[in-house]
């Protein structure tokens, strides 16, 4: 009996060893693989001269449709997904505004806590070629003076340095590192370096002209709307050689940072999705097998590790009018443009009587002032008292065309009281008003037979008696075989 006791206890502790060896491979395999999800500390920083399309990008990074650009400091956030692992996290997004003003703000966007994490893209604009490279150089050395002021750990920034060295010396073309036998193992450098060398990655001297400032951070650049390159080739005369004059110097500044390099247009949907993929896969190491894109002058992508300068050289073999070393505004020159100031013309207003003068003139010259039925020359009186339709007599030869004027001292007699209703009618037409000189207006509107201080009584009592003289006209027979009414055969 004893021995199968035995047996039994060492079979149970076989067991219990089996189920701990199985727990622990299961802890172990936890505390491997469990802690690899995407890390939500990481973030980006836009930096880039106004209207040089942080906004813009940074809502297509996002697939927003309708940017909406604010001021200071911009907080926007782009959501990541790593469908290998069916993960998800937020990066976040800092844009800080052009104003020189505001570069105060880097502090709260970049400090000692986030320096580690932080991935920086300088944006530029091909709409303004001309200040692309001092637009860099000039962003670059506020990130450096900002770096300067943090209080970072010595070890912390020199870890970063080695990093950003490492990448340059470790890149390898995708696709070169699922077969290591390729003869296009290492194309990138062409250095001359061994293979064993080049596999290990490690004391490999840098290319000429390579991380010469060394920030410790992940640089993008990036220029945006790519697509005036053919406003620039139809307006501004520029030819390839001008693009790749701009394009080496570019690649040089991105050789001297360690930064990769994007031509975008978010108009044309140009390599905007590719540097989505980028960001991700430098940030988060998620897969990236893009090779470097040097054909289209206008969607151009250099990964970090990639350039050097014996690459770049090819882009001289095209300059004939240029050298390499000239200064870059001296090639690329901003054209002149002459705005023109729009002011209002001043407009002097006319006196005021010398405009209503004006106005009398042009109202007598077309009889505006006479009654309707009155013709040019004729006499308000007359042709009142004549009516409409009411035939004039024949004018006796001798005498006047018209009546006479009434000077207010006169009095017309004629039969049946005419005379009267006239004089009184026209002692209407020429009342003054008393105490105030007669100006040259109220002088016309006499002369044309109008009362200028003719108010609302006067003028219905100037209406009836119109309305007297006209039925009196058509009650009386025609004299001299006439067929109207003439006030003309008594003089005063």
């Amino acid at each position: 009996m004893a021995p199968s006791q035995d047996n039994n206890s060492e079979i149970s502790e076989k067991d219990i060893v089996e189920k701990e060896n199985l727990w622990s491979s299961i802890l172990n395999d936890v505390r491997d693989h469990g802690n690899n999800k995407l890390p939500s500390c990481k973030q980006v920083l836009v930096l880039g001269d106004n209207e040089s399309g942080k906004t813009t990008l940074v809502a297509k990074l996002q697939g927003a449709e309708n940017p909406k650009k604010g001021s200071g400091l911009e907080y926007a956030y782009i959501d990541v997904r790593d469908d290998y692992r069916d993960d998800h996290t937020r990066l976040s997004v800092w844009v800080l505004d052009g104003d020189p003003g505001h570069t105060g703000l880097l502090k709260f966007a970049l400090n000692e806590e986030t320096f580690p994490h932080t991935l920086v893209i300088l944006t530029v604009t091909m709409t303004a070629p001309w200040g692309i490279l001092e637009q860099l150089q000039h962003w670059a050395s506020v990130l450096a003076d900002h770096l300067d002021k943090l209080k970072l750990d010595l070890d912390t920034r020199q870890a970063r340095r080695q990093h950003i060295v490492r990448i340059w010396q470790e890149y390898v073309e995708p696709g070169d590192e699922l077969d290591p036998a390729s003869p296009m193992k290492r194309s990138s450098r062409n250095l001359g370096e061994s293979d064993h060398d080049n596999e290990l990655g490690e004391g490999l001297p840098l290319p000429e002209g390579t991380l010469t400032s060394n920030l410790g951070l992940d640089i993008v650049v990036v220029v945006t709307k790519t697509d005036y390159i053919q406003t620039l080739e139809k307006e501004h005369d520029y030819r390839d050689e001008h693009l790749d004059f701009m394009q080496q110097w570019i690649r040089r500044f991105c050789l001297q940072y360690g930064a990769a390099l994007f031509y975008t247009s978010a108009k044309e949907d140009k390599n905007c999705d590719l540097l989505y993929k980028y960001l991700t896969h430098r940030i988060y190491g998620l897969p990236f097998r893009t090779p470097a894109l040097v054909v289209e002058k206008d969607a151009v992508f250099i990964p970090s590790g990639w350039d050097n300068m014996k690459k770049i050289s090819i882009l001289h073999e095209n300059m004939h009018t240029c050298k390499p070393d000239d200064y870059y505004r001296d090639i690329i020159v901003q054209p002149v443009t002459r705005k023109t100031v729009s002011r209002d013309s001043e407009i002097l207003a006319e006196d005021e009587q010398g405009f209503l003068t004006r106005q009398l003139q042009i109202l007598l010259a077309g009889g505006g002032l006479a009654p309707p039925s009155v013709r040019p020359g004729e006499s308000p009186i007359r042709s009142t008292a004549l009516g409409k339709g009411t035939p004039r007599s024949p004018v006796t030869p001798g005498m006047q065309n018209s009546p006479k004027k009434l000077d207010g001292s006169k009095v017309v007699n004629s039969p049946g009281g005419e005379g009267v209703l006239a004089n009184f009618f026209n002692s209407l037409l020429h009342k003054k008003t008393v105490g105030s000189p007669a100006s040259p207006i109220a002088a016309g509107i006499a002369k044309a037979g109008v009362n200028p201080e003719l108010t609302p009584d006067k003028a219905a009592m100037r209406s009836d008696a119109a309305a007297e003289l006209d039925r009196l006209a058509r009650g009386r027979k025609p004299s001299n075989g006439g067929n109207g009414v003439d006030f003309n055969t008594t003089d005063c």
